[in-house]
């Protein structure tokens, strides 16, 4: 096993490890079902409903962010890195 192959793999183990995290993390998204609607909707003030706009954002766009880093070092370990190998034999 090439330490390319072991560094690109610690990389995609630990962007995964961190993409779970960040998805959990995340706030659930409410949905709007009927119930809401029949028990008066909700109590929801302004600030309430945008406290976490910010929060959320930057974890929807660090969770998008490294999920394409991933894409990215996975495909790099399973094509770009193999082809190193062999030409450089």
């Amino acid at each position: 096993m090439e330490i390319y192959e072991i560094i690109c793999g610690a990389v995609v183990l630990l962007i995964s490890l961190l993409v779970i995290v960040l998805c959990l993390m995340q706030d659930q998204k409410q949905q709007q079902n009927m119930t809401s609607a029949l028990s008066g909707g909700s109590s929801d003030s302004f600030y309430s409903k945008n406290e976490g706009n910010t929060r959320e954002a930057a974890l929807q766009k660090l969770t998008r962010t490294l999920g394409i880093i991933a894409g990215i070092a996975l495909l790099a370990m399973n094509v770009v890195i193999p082809l190193i190998i062999t030409l450089s034999k």
